[in-house]
């Protein structure tokens, strides 16, 4: 199922000939097919899923791809995957480090610009940032170098660069053309943030009352 939804169109048949049982993987709709499966029985925030692609090239041939599928969700967790020639880089790696960034950053960017950050007083965690956020990156790359005892992380320097910019740029662009989208994606993550400060406050305040407690002082 995973490789049928990185390979869009792609159809792959598995048959039990001992019972002539068979299953058929087919997604024309490839990345976003994958996300609305994540997003099974969440509400969104937006309805359809931010599609990215993008490829680089040199002499017009195909040095390296990328799609990226963003989409946030009512959920508290976040649920990222990254992959690399179909291989799903479970450790993640400067692919992942780039999307991070970019979102961290252009989602800071506009909760400033429409004011979001005066009550706050302080910038968007990252963590955040993806709260609920639904997200798959697929590169398609020559020589990637992979790291780690599972050979699962991507260590190509280049690719974060790459990553950081050009999604940081579309994103920005369809934040502009969408200001509802944002502006609701904004508002979950603000409230995630003041849940998080007002959770924060409530156990610092208990911590000061329970060591004043024990502190022995004298009853006058």
């Amino acid at each position: 199922r995973e490789l049928a939804f990185l390979n869009k169109g792609v159809r792959i048949i598995l048959v039990d000939e001992s019972s002539d049982e068979s299953v058929d993987f087919h997604f024309e709709g490839g990345l976003k097919s994958y996300c609305e499966y994540l997003n099974r029985g969440k509400n969104a925030l937006h309805p359809n899923p931010i599609y990215l692609s993008a490829e680089q090239k040199e002499n017009n041939t195909i040095l390296s791809q990328m799609e990226c599928v963003l989409h946030w969700t009512d959920s508290y967790q976040e649920n990222i995957h990254t992959y690399v020639n179909n291989i799903n880089t479970i450790e993640g790696g400067t692919h992942l480090t780039g999307l991070k960034s970019s979102l961290t950053r252009v989602v800071n960017q506009f909760a400033e610009k429409f004011g979001y950050l005066k009550t706050l007083k302080s910038q968007l965690t990252g963590d955040d940032v993806r709260e609920g956020l639904t997200a798959i990156l697929a590169l398609r790359i020559k020589n990637p170098e992979f790291q780690g005892q599972t050979k699962t992380k991507l260590g190509n320097a280049e690719v974060r660069s790459w990553i950081e910019n050009y999604v940081g740029d579309k994103l920005s662009d369809f934040f502009n053309e969408n200001p509802d989208v944002v502006k609701r994606v904004v508002s979950k993550i603000i409230d995630a943030e003041t849940a998080r400060l007002d959770a924060k406050k409530a156990r610092e305040l208990k911590r000061r009352k329970t060591a004043l407690d024990f502190a022995g002082l004298p009853g006058k």
